[in-house]
């Protein structure tokens, strides 16, 4: 369950109202939620297959910065030429799979996880949300992009 308090941070970190929170997936070193874990299906109904969702605006604007750089085309690149990378990429996308199916069975985007797992790479705030939420070993491209953010949190609470 999430608190009034982290909803509260949440909302301001985003911008608007969250939807669907299950709880914090992560706490940034500065106490906030960095990363809500999220139901399959919204409110309205919506099937909504981003499970670990990015809620730091500094974090996530550094990773826009790194999705700019041509980055997410390296890491396409070296999943088709390192079988070792795309074992371990498909696995990240089989815990994603697993921690929602704990959370509900949403038939709609039954075997869809996010971030373009297990082939494609195609949203880096997504593998770095997992790589925070379920820890450090789990998606070699998520903490790959962690390590290149550096400590985003330096200079203080971003709300």
């Amino acid at each position: 369950m999430i608190d009034a308090h982290d909803i509260a941070a949440v909302e301001a970190q985003l911008g608007r109202e969250p939807r669907a929170i299950h709880e914090v997936g992560h706490r940034c070193p500065c106490g906030n939620p960095d990363v809500v874990t999220t139901e399959p299906r919204l409110p309205n109904g919506t099937p909504f297959p981003t499970t670990f969702y990015l809620t730091c605006p500094r974090a996530a604007s550094r990773i826009g910065t790194l999705e700019g750089s041509g980055l997410m085309k390296e890491m396409q690149d070296r999943l088709a030429d390192d079988p070792d990378l795309a074992a371990a990429y498909r696995r990240a996308h089989e815990r994603y799979l697993e921690f929602r199916a704990g959370l509900g069975q949403v038939e709609e985007i039954e075997g869809i996880s996010a971030g373009g797992m297990p082939d494609r790479v195609k949203c880096l705030h997504v593998l770095a949300g997992q790589a925070l939420a379920q820890g450090p070993g789990v998606n070699p491209l998520g903490d790959e992009v962690l390590e290149l953010l550096g400590p985003w949190w330096e200079s203080g609470p971003c709300v």
